[in-house]
């Protein structure tokens, strides 16, 4: 199941729980650095509420890379998650 939030204030917290009860996991992708961002809040979101207890795994994040954002194209696409990244992350928390 895929939610693309549409606004992060106010976020849709139910749907992502509702989300978590129904599949079980928690993947979240997106371009930002790893530190304090959407991924985190809804990480620690889940981790706070009652959704928690469903997870049959740790919840996965897909980030950016923690460097300042390069100018060369190709070093650019390799700073920001793609397609290989998102699936090796689902994989790791359907464990296999």
């Amino acid at each position: 199941q895929v939610i693309n939030l549409r606004t992060i204030r106010p976020m849709d917290i139910e749907t992502v729980e509702a989300s978590v009860v129904k599949t079980n996991h928690l993947v979240t992708v997106e371009g930002g650095w790893p530190q304090f961002g959407v991924g985190a809040e809804i990480c620690a979101r889940i981790m706070e509420g009652p959704a928690f207890n469903y997870l049959d795994a740790p919840a996965v994040r897909v980030t950016g890379a923690d460097v300042p954002m390069p100018y060369a194209k190709i070093l650019e696409d390799n700073s920001i998650p793609q397609v290989k990244d998102i699936v090796f992350a689902v994989k790791k928390a359907l464990n296999i």
